[in-house]
């Protein structure tokens, strides 16, 4: 009986350390969607940016 109440806690104590270690998982996912999603935004402003610049060279070659 004695074995099983040690193991019984032993399991216990797995469970809340990966009750834990999911919570911080999921915290961490949000983070890193939250951040992707920024980047992707501010990589879609660079290229819209890169593309008026291409368009404006363009011009100023045109009119040489």
């Amino acid at each position: 009986m004695q074995k099983l109440e040690s193991q019984l806690d032993e399991l216990l104590a797995q469970y809340q350390q990966l009750k834990s270690d999911n919570a911080q998982l999921r915290a961490r996912t949000a983070e890193l969607v939250a951040e992707r999603n920024r980047l992707l935004e501010k990589n879609e402003l660079a290229s819209h940016k890169v593309e008026a610049m291409l368009v404006r060279l363009r011009g100023l070659e045109l009119k040489k």
